[in-house]
């Protein structure tokens, strides 16, 4: 037992709020910053059971540790996110068209059916363009190229707006990160700028979800 909650505090301890400790993981291991964030933005959205991972918070934090810390530069750091996020989706897509319907079938306790359900809907609503406009929903970014993967989605379609809504994505909230990050304010509350951002990013998630209780 003493075993399993160590690992469970671990988990969510330096996973979950993996942001928290980037200057310390810098500090301790260089470069390696780069190949953890890559890991952790492609497990994000390239696979269907870790929707829990940080997303947005963490190209915040980067980006705005990227504007005072001489050891994370901005360029290398939004290059490899960026190609995380499109090699992520990506990865995500091929598990929905390869595996998906046997995964859904086999009732997997790791795939939560409420998830693909609102991915469903979301894609049902916005068609093509939920690959791109998920991409700034925590969550339902993750499900939805697993979903489009399982329809009929043409892979080319697919991947350009994979690509497109990478670059948004990545870009908002790195560049965010780094523009912002020096304002005193931001530093001194820096928790709670981020809880901040995900809040309004899972804003249009919400809205959704009510309306569609609303039609129903």
């Amino acid at each position: 037992m003493d075993a399993l909650y160590q690992l469970a505090y671990f988990f969510s301890e330096y996973i979950l709020h993996f942001d928290r400790y980037i200057p310390a993981i810098m500090a301790a291991y260089g470069s390696l910053i780069y190949f953890l964030l890559f890991l952790i933005l492609f497990c994000e959205t390239g696979l269907v059971v870790t929707p829990f991972l940080p997303g947005d918070s963490l190209l915040f934090a980067c980006g705005a540790l990227a504007a005072t810390a001489d050891s994370l530069h901005f360029g290398y750091f939004y290059a490899i996110c960026l190609v995380a996020a499109i090699l992520g989706d990506t990865c995500n897509y091929w598990i929905g068209e390869k595996f998906g319907l046997k995964l859904l079938e086999s009732h997997n306790s790791l795939i939560r059916p409420e998830h693909v359900e609102k991915a469903q809907r979301f894609y049902e609503k916005h068609g093509h363009k939920a690959i791109f406009l998920c991409r700034f929903v925590p969550i339902v970014r993750t499900f939805a190229p697993f979903v489009a993967g399982i329809g009929t989605m043409h892979y080319r379609t697919f991947l350009h707006y994979n690509v497109i809504g990478a670059v948004a994505w990545v870009t908002l909230f790195s560049g965010a990160g780094y523009f912002f990050g020096n304002i005193p304010f931001v530093k001194n509350n820096f928790g709670h700028v981020a809880m901040g951002i995900i809040l309004v990013s899972v804003l249009p998630l919400v809205v959704e979800v009510w309306r569609s209780r609303k039609e129903k």
